[in-house]
């Protein structure tokens, strides 16, 4: 089985617009923006999806929400608005089988989504 795309961005083997760099959380531009502002926050270490946080992660769920916060307004969309979408597993929409948080903003969003 391939190394995941998202460890290998964080290895550096991959090229990537990183946003942001932290000792235990990356940011980076989506390689298939659906918004203007379309930012994706992963954990440096594997893992697979928010199922296998356990509680011993607590630090890293919120080092992970929070930065999403800071990206959004490294961004300059805190200001009109912005999504935080979390998909767990493929029928969710889950493409990448490692935990990331996509930061969109940057239009105008309908609901319910998808």
């Amino acid at each position: 089985m391939e190394e995941c795309p998202f460890c290998r961005i964080v290895k550096g083997d991959l090229p990537s617009q990183k946003v942001y760099e932290g000792e235990r959380v990356v940011a980076f531009r989506d390689i298939r923006p659906q918004a203007p502002v379309h930012v994706l926050v992963i954990p440096r270490r594997h893992v697979g999806s928010l199922l296998e946080l356990g509680d011993a992660d607590g630090d890293l769920a919120g080092e992970l929400l929070l930065t999403a916060v800071r990206v959004a307004r490294q961004e300059g969309v805190d200001r009109d608005g912005f999504r935080l979408v979390v998909n767990t597993g493929w029928r969710s929409g889950q493409t990448v089988g490692h935990l990331h948080i996509h930061v969109l903003g940057g239009r105008i969003f309908r609901w319910p989504p998808g």
